[in-house]
């Protein structure tokens, strides 16, 4: 896991399948006793959260959205951390309010000053502005504070990609091999900004 703060952290990780083949060995994966507890599927999307006892506020949880891969024969698996999505309803809720109020503190101020009266409605300009940069800020902390439950929901996912691929390298009869190298199973693409 990196040290980087970013909002909503994410990563990219290319599977050595095709998509419905990738959707349908998650899918297995994800019904084992060790992760069905943890683990929402729909469609393409699969999200992983923290059980309830242990959520925090800020608790994140890992939306992981599988695609076409530019490569043949592969599928890409676009994976986000972000608040829960009670969460995160929450904040863009109050990022749309701090928007309106902005937008109609400009308006309203503008159309003062334009009267000769004393444009007072600017003065909340300030205000959303900093309303905004407190939303970021708190995004950071709560990151922060969440770390390990970020590392947590990230070996959740790879161990779903072990379950999964668990016989990709293997003949009928052959058990797993301790360390499968390079090539075997998934490889992780750089992280991305988001």
């Amino acid at each position: 896991m990196s040290n980087q703060l970013q909002m909503q952290p994410t990563f990219r990780v290319e599977l050595p399948d095709e998509l419905e083949q990738v959707k349908r060995r998650l899918r297995a994966a994800v019904r084992s006793p060790e992760l069905s507890e943890h683990v929402n599927c729909a469609g393409y999307v699969f999200d992983y959260r923290i059980e309830a006892s242990q959520q925090r506020f800020w608790s994140p949880h890992l939306s992981v959205q599988l695609g076409e891969a530019t490569e043949p024969g592969t599928t890409e698996a676009f994976c986000r951390f972000s608040p829960r999505p009670d969460i995160w309803m929450m904040v863009a809720a109050v990022y749309m309010v701090a928007a309106c109020c902005l937008f109609g503190a400009f308006v309203f101020g503008s159309a003062q000053w334009m009267l000769g009266n004393t444009p007072w409605a600017l003065a909340a300009i300030p205000v959303g502005l900093l309303v905004i940069l407190a939303l970021h800020v708190a995004s950071l902390v709560g990151q922060r504070l969440s770390q390990d439950q970020m590392e947590l929901l990230r070996h959740r996912w790879e161990r779903t990609l072990e379950i999964a691929f668990a016989d990709r390298d293997r003949g009928p009869g052959e058990s797993a091999p301790a360390d499968p190298g390079p090539g075997a199973g998934p490889a992780e693409v750089p992280v991305v900004s988001g």
